[in-house]
Parts: structure tokens; sequence; C-alpha cells
């Protein structure tokens, strides 16, 4: 989450250092179920996302409409996506699937910015709350050898081609 919003100018610029900024944004598994106001202001560095379809902790859908949104914006943003691949697709000891039954979810929430900086459930235009109906419990973490590696080839020839 980090990475991504990272490239946002108004959190850079709240957050960051003064005079520094990341030469590009590199996020996995992201969580793109909150919409921020003036999200689609970036830095102008390009952003790679890389998903797995089958996450079912954070849904890959709100992140191609997020892709979607910033390129009708002309932002260098690309996304990746991995057919089979669940959450944690790259933490190799997760050999065998960990599903937590518990755990929560918001993979299907879908969430924005209101006044000062409170978010609110879209479907209600309520404060979000763990408690809302699109929250749900189930998550599944496990390695993809393949949608690692293919994310581990892409992120080296995306730094080696924009660091230079």
């Amino acid at each position: 989450m980090a990475a991504l919003y990272s490239s946002n100018l108004r959190f850079r610029d709240l957050y960051g250092p003064p005079g520094l900024e990341f030469a590009a944004h590199i996020a996995l598994y992201a969580p793109c179920v909150r919409t921020y106001r003036d999200d689609g202001n970036v830095t102008g560095k390009p952003i790679r996302m890389f998903h797995g379809i089958a996450d079912d902790v954070f849904s890959i859908e709100p992140c191609r409409e997020y892709v979607a949104r910033l390129k009708q914006n002309d932002v260098d943003i690309e996304l990746a996506e991995f057919p089979g691949a669940y959450h944690s697709f790259d933490a190799l000891p997760l050999k065998t699937p960990m599903v937590i039954p518990q755990a929560m979810s918001t993979r299907n929430c879908r969430l924005q910015e209101g006044d000062n900086g409170q978010l609110l459930n879209r479907a209600t235009n309520k404060p979000f709350a763990p408690t809302d109906a699109c929250v749900e419990r189930g998550n599944t973490y496990a390695c993809n050898g393949a949608a690692a590696a293919a994310t581990s080839e892409a992120v080296k020839t995306f730094l080696t081609v924009t660091l230079k």
C-alpha cells in the first residue's frame, strides 16, 4: 500500500522528505479499495503493480479500475495479473496454502475519502467500520512460483530500464 500511495502528490508532500522523491513505485498485491481525493494526481514517476487474480485478501478488480482511471490521464502505470495467484504469492516459504478462516478482508468493499480524511463506505456513504456488510472473512496466503519469478524478472527489467 505504501509503495502505491507514495506516488500520490498529496501524500508525498505531506509525508515525504522535502526535495526527495521515489524514481518509481512498485506495488505487490496492493489494496486498491480506497479512493482518495485527488488520487489521480501522481508524481509522474512510473508505477508498476503485480497482483494475483485469486487474491481473496485484496481483490484485483479495484486495482484494475484504478489503473484504468489513471491511464485515462496518461499516467505511466501497468498492472501485471497472475491467474491462480493468491495474496503473498512471492512468499517462498508458503509452499502449502495457509487459509485463515477468521481473517477479515475488505475485498468487496469500496471506500472513499470523506471530510477530514474519514473513510466512507461507498455503498452506504457512512463511515467505514469493520462490521460493514462488505467485510468478509477467510483469506488464503500461498506462494506461486510462476508469479513470484515473473514479478522478480519484471521488476529487475523495469528498474534496469528506469534507473538506467
